[in-house]
């Protein structure tokens, strides 16, 4: 799934990344939490978050995620925004919760890792 598809299922304001928007992202994991990030996302996956701290970005740049969300409406500081766009790391926003935001890219197809790797 693309980012832009990504935006427009999840009716997302992009913060960073406008020239991203045909990225395609292979996988989807929701944590606020970064051992289970970590543990649960792989490289090309975008990370549903309610965590708006520099260390969910510096987490995802470590695994290779593609993109992250903020869910319930969360904004972060003008600084982790700044290292995202120094990170090449598509920022979103929505307001849906981490739960509808997940069950909406999975109805669209987008699932998360099956545990077998």
């Amino acid at each position: 799934m693309k980012i832009s598809e990504i935006m427009e299922t999840l009716k997302a304001t992009l913060l960073v990344g406008d020239e991203q928007l045909n990225k395609t992202i292979v996988a989807a994991g929701s944590a606020d939490q970064m051992d289970d990030v970590l543990a649960a996302l792989a490289d090309g996956s975008v990370l549903l978050t309610g965590s708006t701290s520099e260390q969910v970005l510096r987490t995802a740049k470590v695994i290779g995620v593609g993109a992250v969300v903020y869910v319930r409406g969360k904004v972060p500081s003008d600084r982790v925004i700044e290292v995202a766009r120094s990170f090449d790391l598509p920022l979103m926003q929505t307001h849906y919760s981490m739960f509808v935001a997940s069950g909406r890219l999975y109805m669209n197809g987008l699932r998360g890792l099956d545990g077998s790797w």
